[in-house]
This record gives C-alpha cells, sequence and structure tokens, in this order.
C-alpha cells in the first residue's frame, strides 16, 4: 500500500488548475481532483468541458502557460472556416482542442459515462493524478443580468464578464446525483482541499450537488480552503465582483461565510491577517500564508505550505 498522501482537491478554473499542478508535483501526495462541471455547454455541436479541460491539459503538460488555458502551439483554422462560413466563433476552441472535443461527443453519443471518458483521456493524456467529475448529470450555470439569463460561456467569453451579475442558477443541480467515484474519493482522503477557485460558479455547483457536502463534513479528515481573493481583490476571473453584486462581503470574510460549516480552515494571504479574528469568530482557523501563484515554483511553495499544516494546524470536517 502506497504510504503517500491522499489528498482530494475540489477545483475549477485556472486557480484551481495551479494548486493540482502544486500537488502533482509532491512526490508524497496521491493527487485526487474533484473538478467543476458547471461551464459545460455545447458549440459546434460539440460538448466543450472548459474546466475539465484546463485540468487535463494543465497536469498533461499541454496547457497554453501563457494564457493559463487552451492548449501550448495551437492553431485555428477550424475557426476561421467556420467564420467563412457565418458561424457565431466568439468562443475560442483551437485546432488540438477541438480533437479532444470531438473524442468526448462520439464518446457521449455512445452512451459512455463522462466520468470513464474522462478517466479514459486522462490516462492517455500521462497524467498520474485522478481526475473526477462530481457527477455524471448535466448541471450548468445560468447568469442573471440586467438583459436576462445568459449560459455561463456567454457571460465569461462572449461578454468578458461586464455585465452585473444580479442572479445565478446551477441549471439541473437538483436532480443531479452524485458520482460514486467523487464521495469515494473524499472518504478516502487524508486531507480535503477547496481550491483558490471561484465559490460561486466553480465551488458552489461542486458542493451543491446532493450527497458532496455531506461526504465533506462526514469524513475525519482535515479540510481546508483556500482563498481565491487577496485585499479584497480576485487573483483572477469575477469572483470578487460578482460576490459583491450578490451581496456577499467582497473579501476574505466573505469566502470564509461561504465556507463555514464545510471547512475547518481558510489559508488566507498575509495581506490579509488583519481578518484572521473575523474569520475565527465564523468558525474557520485562519492560516495565513502566500497564496500567490506566479510560477511553477509558487504552485508548488503553496501545495507544500498546506501540507506542512497537517496534522496540527488543519482542523478535521465540521469544525
Amino acid at each position: 500500500m502506497s504510504d503517500r498522501l491522499r489528498v482530494t482537491l475540489l477545483a475549477g478554473g485556472v486557480g484551481g488548475a495551479k494548486l493540482a499542478e502544486g500537488f502533482a508535483a509532491l512526490k508524497t501526495v496521491s493527487l485526487t481532483v474533484i473538478g467543476n462541471v458547471a461551464d459545460d455547454d455545447v458549440f459546434h455541436g460539440l460538448w466543450v468541458s472548459p474546466d475539465i479541460d484546463t485540468m487535463l491539459y494543465t497536469l498533461g503538460g499541454r496547457i497554453n502557460r501563457e494564457q493559463g488555458w487552451g492548449v501550448a502551439d495551437e492553431g485555428r483554422r477550424a475557426l476561421t472556416v467556420l467564420q467563412e462560413l457565418g458561424a457565431d466563433t466568439w468562443m475560442f476552441l483551437g485546432d488540438r482542442d477541438l480533437g479532444l472535443h470531438i473524442y468526448r461527443t462520439e464518446r457521449l453519443q455512445k452512451g459512455d459515462r463522462p466520468s470513464l471518458i474522462v478517466r479514459d483521456i486522462a490516462e492517455r493524456f500521462g497524467i498520474a493524478a485522478q481526475i473526477l467529475l462530481p457527477t455524471d448529470d448535466r448541471v450548468q450555470t445560468r447568469v442573471r443580468t440586467g438583459d436576462g439569463w445568459l449560459a455561463f460561456q456567454e457571460y465569461f467569453v462572449r461578454e468578458r464578464c461586464t455585465p452585473r451579475v444580479l442572479e445565478l442558477r446551477y441549471q439541473g443541480i437538483g436532480s443531479a446525483k452524485p458520482s460514486p467515484e467523487a464521495i469515494a474519493a473524499i472518504a478516502a482522503a487524508d486531507l480535503v482541499v477547496i481550491a483558490p477557485s471561484n465559490p460561486l460558479v466553480s465551488i458552489a455547483p461542486i458542493l451543491g450537488i446532493d450527497g458532496i457536502t455531506e461526504a465533506i463534513c462526514a469524513t475525519r479528515a482535515p479540510v481546508l480552503a483556500v482563498s481565491p481573493l487577496i485585499a479584497g481583490q480576485a487573483i483572477r476571473g469575477p469572483a470578487s465582483a460578482m460576490m459583491d453584486t450578490l451581496g456577499l462581503q467582497p473579501d476574505v470574510k466573505g469566502v470564509a461565510g461561504i465556507y463555514a460549516g464545510i471547512a475547518g480552515s481558510l489559508m488566507i494571504d498575509h495581506q490579509d491577517a488583519r481578518h484572521a479574528d473575523a474569520i475565527r469568530t465564523l468558525g474557520l482557523a485562519p492560516v495565513c500564508s502566500d497564496i500567490l501563484m506566479p510560477d511553477r515554483a509558487g504552485k508548488v511553495r503553496l501545495a507544500s505550505a498546506i501540507l506542512d499544516l497537517l496534522p496540527s494546524q488543519a482542523e478535521p470536517g465540521n469544525p
């Protein structure tokens, strides 16, 4: 039996992929990632899973490092043809990226479980970590703005996160069943970590699936969340602005409020140390560190800092 530490990471977006890369680089860790599927949608007849694919490309060494998403050495010949034919091409899908979407869509049309498709892709990409789906059912984030409801990618990519977010809805989440692999990974973990991903559109669609939060609260393993905000600003993406317009405090205290009752500890940046007492009042143990991950060294540093908390500082389960 392996004596490596079993880390289960809930993650979405670039921030989640960065921390996953940090953990994956540590020889003492056996990493399992439960990713976000609520960003998924259909483009040009193909099922596209942006957050899961970012994780696959990152851990598979194929990611475009400059962007943090997409494939390195990418082309756009297919999109150019679609553009010539009058198709709407605001969602960038590169030539290499399209290959993955074609493969996934063909498998789905044959009736294969989404979880098994991701498992097979990860194996063929040479990824040692397990990448799991929280559910095999369809869950999709919808964003209400002043002009009505938008699919998440319409808001995020086409509108560049500019409209004011008035409401979020996770379509299909009420009937979604958790994947047995995700529940098993939480139960078997030595440490559960919530990545510095957007808590509203990357993590909430995972935690909102029936059975996922219950499994986290039932585990005897320490549960630690990493703040996606530093000094009231999102490290990347619209998390801070979303929290503000939805009536949540757009800082680490707001993040603590979201994860209270789920995580035992919240890792915050040194710049937010003054909020430690407020976080403690909400029932989480505050842990200060350098949580910015500008490069590979930063990713490994943060993952190592989280492991250094064990077993004394990270608190198990529901505080």
